[in-house]
């Protein structure tokens, strides 16, 4: 591990599997374990429809770059934090994705157009509970800040999922370790009848959650 300065400021730089990865103060750290939200994303892209990948919460943008990497897929990376997504272009330059990364600085409800689909939806929400983020005084509340139940920017996730994952897509939600996945389970009817939760992997940091759209199901 190595402290370097990039455009955005003081930073510090680590490994995210092949990738090295700045993040600013005010921008999460990147957890080694979330390499295995790549490893899965990357998996399902190898037989998922055309087009591009849209990472929501995307932080410094490691977990998308990581899924993308070596597929030629493009990346749309959307993060509400200005330093973050300055972070995320500077990680996509540095591993030579840049022509394939567009970074939106928005709001989740409002980063995607009307039209726009994607056969893979990759989300790093904030899922602690906001009466507990004090157990992490060394992160940024607003990356960690789940809101009362830890779930409240996980369902924008559902939201925006709903909307632009395209039929035969697939989206790879992580979520903290404690039941959020058997919650959001049981309230996916309410955001599309056609959204399935077909696979939960478990790990001692978190979870990550799969949820396909059925493509015969949508209208």
């Amino acid at each position: 591990m190595t402290s370097v300065r990039a455009p955005m400021g003081e930073t510090e730089t680590i490994g995210f599997g092949p990738l090295d990865i700045t993040f600013s103060e005010g921008v999460i750290r990147p957890r080694p374990w979330t390499t295995a939200q790549s490893e899965w994303a990357a998996e399902v892209l190898l037989d998922a429809p055309a087009g591009r990948v849209l990472e929501l919460c995307s932080g410094a943008g490691h977990i998308g770059l990581l899924a993308v990497l070596g597929s030629g897929r493009d990346l749309v990376c959307v993060d509400r934090s200005a330093i973050a997504c300055a972070n995320a272009e500077f990680n996509a330059e540095r591993a030579g994705l840049a022509s394939q990364v567009e970074i939106r600085n928005a709001a989740l409800d409002e980063a995607i157009g009307a039209e726009e689909e994607f056969p893979l939806v990759i989300a790093d929400p904030p899922w602690v509970r906001h009466a507990d983020i004090t157990r992490f005084p060394e992160d940024p509340v607003t990356a960690i800040d789940g809101g009362d139940d830890g779930l409240v920017i996980a369902r924008l996730c559902l939201r925006v999922i709903a909307r632009a994952l395209m039929p035969g897509g697939t989206a790879i939600l992580q979520l903290g370790p404690e039941g959020q996945v058997e919650v959001l389970a049981a309230e996916l009817p309410t955001y599309a009848e056609d959204l399935v939760h077909t696979d939960t992997r478990h790990y001692s940091r978190g979870a990550l959650m799969r949820i396909d759209r059925v493509p015969s199901c949508r209208t």
